[in-house]
């Protein structure tokens, strides 16, 4: 396991730094310390959105801020630390009003809004996986679509297992999308100008003795579609999600 990742942070360091108390104001005259916790999770999280998380570190925090690297430690243990103050700092960006509507409208504000946050902080989409941190921000996401599939006829599991596959279909697509542009940067080539350069072996590829059904499906879907369009997949895939809970709530 990653020793940055959000599941080898110390947990009772993270949550009494998640749930802190509202900074008091000074009793003491003086000037205020300018570091704290919120300056140090906001400069990381603009790091982060420009450069990835694994790019990201304790020093560059430092650095962006104008302080000492030995300083942050003294308001974030570490990296585990401060990414788990991250992800769920981003996660207040979400529901500034609950969803509302039937419960396929609401269930679609719930996918959107998740969408929306991956696409804007492409790094969360692998922070949120595995053993969750208990952050405020996190239990109001929650709270909120809990609320968006409450009063259906759900068991409790059943709730929850729904807001499962909603939001895994929503990370699955917005993962290819990154992916799609983490190859752009590596290869230095645009999708179309990969396309082009293999535009040699394209009668090979779709051998149509080899590949009947590849080839008959690819030279159709591959002008219409890209490599991986992630937006109609997204639209088309929430569709047919949402038609099996209607069908499973039919039963």
């Amino acid at each position: 396991m990653a020793t940055d990742s959000p599941g080898a942070a110390d947990p009772a360091r993270t949550m009494a730094l998640l749930w802190r108390a509202p900074a008091e104001p000074a009793s003491r005259p003086g000037p205020r310390a300018t570091l704290d916790v919120d300056r140090i999770v906001a400069a990381a999280i603009r790091l982060a959105d420009a450069d990835g998380l694994p790019a990201l570190s304790m020093r560059r925090v430092a650095a962006e801020l104008g302080a000492g690297a030995m300083t942050l430690y003294t308001h974030v243990p570490g990296k585990a630390e401060l990414v788990a103050l991250m992800y769920d700092a981003v996660l207040g960006e979400l529901y500034p009003e609950p969803p509302t509507g039937d419960w396929r409208t609401r269930l679609t504000a719930v996918a959107r809004a998740n969408w929306e946050l991956l696409v804007r902080h492409p790094w969360a989409a692998t922070v949120g996986t595995g053993r969750p941190i208990l952050g405020p921000n996190l239990m109001a996401k929650y709270d909120a679509e809990l609320a968006a599939v409450d009063g259906l006829g759900l068991s409790e599991v059943d709730m929850e297992l729904v807001l499962m596959l909603v939001n895994g279909f929503v990370k699955g697509i917005v993962g290819g999308l990154h992916e799609k542009v983490a190859a752009e940067q590596d290869s230095g080539l645009t999708e179309l100008e990969w396309w082009r350069a293999t535009e040699p072996h394209v009668e090979r590829v779709f051998d149509p003795q080899r590949y009947p059904t590849a080839a008959r499906v690819g030279p159709v879907s591959g002008p219409e579609l890209g490599a991986y369009p992630a937006e109609r997949a997204f639209e088309f895939g929430l569709a047919r999600v949402l038609d099996g809970v209607a069908a499973y709530l039919d039963r």
